[in-house]
């Protein structure tokens, strides 16, 4: 028998994760200087809202409580951002290397759990289906970051 209070903590940790994604990709939206860019990260915020709403609905099937904060670390680094854009002035090199790093972190968040044994097979379709989306998030943010400093 699967242990659901597993499934629901290694749930709740993504879904703090994909919340501080959604966070992160809204304040780069509004910090970066391209339209370009800024739609970009409001489509990824968007997709990532998506994940959590699967997420989250995962835990009520399971019978949890669903995760509905950020982490505090992620909170601390929102503020070490906010500092660094206001010191430095907005720049979209430094917007999108932020962004590149913070995916790189909830990209292997979702390995991790992936490949946690204790995992029930249907949590673990979920989180599959759901790193879907994580990775190509990923991927187009990584791209995008070669692309900038090949340019540069």
């Amino acid at each position: 028998m699967a242990d659901t209070s597993h499934d629901i903590r290694t749930l709740n940790s993504l879904i703090a994760t994909v919340i501080d994604s959604i966070d992160g990709y809204s304040e780069s939206a509004k910090d970066a200087d391209s339209s370009r860019f800024a739609s970009m990260f409001n489509d990824r915020a968007a997709e990532r809202r998506q994940v959590l709403t699967t997420l989250q609905a995962e835990v009520g099937r399971l019978g949890g409580n669903p995760e509905d904060d950020g982490t505090t670390a992620a909170a601390a680094h929102r503020g070490f951002v906010n500092l660094k854009s206001a010191v430095t002035g907005k720049d979209d090199q430094a917007v999108i290397n932020e962004v590149e790093r913070g995916e790189d972190h909830i990209k292997s968040k979702f390995e991790s759990a992936l490949a946690d044994d204790e995992l029930s097979p249907q949590v673990k379709a979920v989180v599959q289906q759901c790193f879907t989306s994580v990775k190509q998030g990923h991927d187009q943010m990584s791209a995008l970051k070669h692309s900038m400093e090949a340019a540069s």
